[in-house]
């Protein structure tokens, strides 16, 4: 496997010494990609030395660690716990045998148990936190902004504070709180517009016609997360996994929301993910597409990937097989059962990995997604735009082709192209419920990976992720947020 390297936090041993008496406790939301954030959290917590407990249902716990990417668990051993709940009988992991031939059904019926099994974990995570509180000098915990109902008990442990970590991009957090306030006071048009130009900073704009809240939230999720706000009423602070030089004016709205509601600290402690990686060419555990990527060209190599949860049907699948073979372009596609959204095995279409062999891979079980992105052959990334994967190619200096699904995706997707410009648009979020015929996605492999705007956006990309690599570095704004939180939550 290839080195990678971590984003690193300045003198850790120095800020480390006595802190022994301070114990850290990680409560992510049961989504595999919350996992992966939190974990990744635990990683750069534990480079200061302090004890963390990661705690979760069992079963997840077994399959994040299983697929921990870009470090060793074993050289945080000594600092990083898992605390294992039981799994709840109903709760359905995200797997093609628990799809249904419905996509509205799949992911009300995943949602559903997702959120009903978050709320049995608040009485074991109660006593965890007391039990640890009594041979702790401070409790911190850092709790998924989905998951404040589950801690919500700590306001009765004197010796504990708690910190809201918020898993999607400020701008995704600061376009929907204004939305919020909107249409949840009844606000008038122009009152609207007036505090939207309140919270904006001077030249930042956020663009109009914005996917609503209701058109990308089911009902569930949507009353869900309001009982998670109803009860956030004891945070200390909030962690955003994002760094000043990628959203620095939407973490300025985000700072006055926090002084409105009288939560002063906030730190911006993002990338999470390793921002550099060596070639690794030598190891005999390289996965065979990096093999495959070292005999093609510079940025010649389009991502295709839909992350863990990603759904498109049988049809919409064979469009997308029929536009990658007609742009001409080299790609390498992850396939993966779960994107037929349980319709039974991804079926590619008859002959055709014979006719693309020469330009494309598919890969149908696993992939190591940030070193692909990280390869100098990859120059671009087909994406559904999850927070995870738009701070992975951002880092890395890769644009995106947008295909948004669902949650904060299309306002991540509108970030990418109308703000950032960094990428081209392949489905927008007012055709979501319609079919992405092969003439549309051929366009858009081809205007991203072929012509000047692409060319365009790849430089604007690269020059992005440059600057969120240097802030990694000593004295780098990541790293100094992260110094800072530290200092924050072991004062005496």
């Amino acid at each position: 496997m290839a080195s990678l390297v971590i984003p690193s936090s300045g003198n850790h041993d120095q800020i480390g010494l006595e802190k022994d008496q301070i114990t850290m406790v990680m409560v992510p939301f049961p989504a595999h990609g919350h996992f992966n954030q939190f974990l990744h959290l635990s990683r750069l917590v534990s480079s200061y030395h302090i004890p963390i407990h990661y705690v979760g249902f069992s079963t997840e716990i077994s399959r994040v660690k299983a697929r921990i990417h870009g470090w060793d668990l074993a050289t945080a051993i000594n600092y990083i716990h898992f605390q294992e709940f039981p799994t709840p009988s109903s709760f359905m992991a995200p797997t093609p045998s628990n799809c249904s031939n419905n996509s509205s059904e799949t992911i009300s019926k995943l949602i559903s148990s997702v959120l009903d099994a978050s709320l049995t974990l608040r009485e074991p995570v109660s006593a965890f936190i007391k039990k640890l509180s009594s041979t702790s000098r401070r409790v911190v915990i850092i709790y998924d902004s989905m998951m404040a109902s589950t801690v919500q008990d700590v306001v009765s442990i004197k010796n504990a504070e708690a910190y809201c970590f918020h898993a999607i991009s400020a701008f995704a957090t600061s376009s929907l709180l204004l939305d919020i306030i909107k249409y949840y006071l009844h606000l008038p048009s122009f009152l609207a517009k007036l505090a939207k130009k309140l919270f904006l900073p001077s030249g930042v704009h956020i663009p109009d016609g914005l996917p609503t809240l209701r058109s990308t939230f089911t009902p569930e999720f949507i009353e869900f997360m309001r009982l998670q706000r109803s009860c956030n009423k004891f945070s200390s602070g909030n962690l955003y996994d994002t760094c000043k030089v990628l959203e620095g004016p939407y973490l300025e709205i985000l700072a006055k929301f926090s002084r409105l509601l009288g939560i002063g600290k906030q730190w911006a402690v993002g990338p999470f993910n390793p921002v550099t990686i060596s070639a690794g060419k030598d190891s005999k555990v390289r996965h065979k597409c990096l093999e495959w990527l070292d005999k093609q060209a510079q940025n010649s190599v389009i991502l295709v990937s839909f992350g863990t949860t990603g759904y498109l049907c049988m049809e919409q699948i064979k469009e997308l097989a029929i536009g990658l073979e007609k742009s001409q372009q080299k790609f390498i596609w992850i396939v993966r059962d779960i994107l037929s959204g349980g319709e039974g095995e991804v079926i590619i279409p008859e002959g055709y990995e014979e006719r693309v062999k020469e330009r494309g891979i598919i890969v149908k079980d696993w992939a190591p997604q940030l070193e692909i992105l990280a390869h100098s052959s990859t120059g671009g990334f087909m994406s559904h735009c999850g927070w995870n994967s738009c701070m992975e190619s951002i880092t890395m200096g890769v644009p995106i082709a947008t295909w948004p699904m669902r949650f904060d995706q299309p306002r991540n997707a509108v970030f990418v192209t109308n703000v950032l410009k960094i990428g081209v648009v392949v489905k927008h979020w007012d055709r979501c419920d319609d079919m992405i015929v092969s003439s549309t996605i051929k366009n858009a492999v081809e205007n991203l990976m072929a012509s000047t705007e692409g060319h365009e956006m790849r430089m604007r990309a690269m020059e992005l992720g440059k600057q969120v690599k240097e802030s990694v570095k000593d004295g780098g704004d990541h790293q100094m947020e992260m110094d800072s939180f530290i200092a924050h939550v072991t004062r005496y």
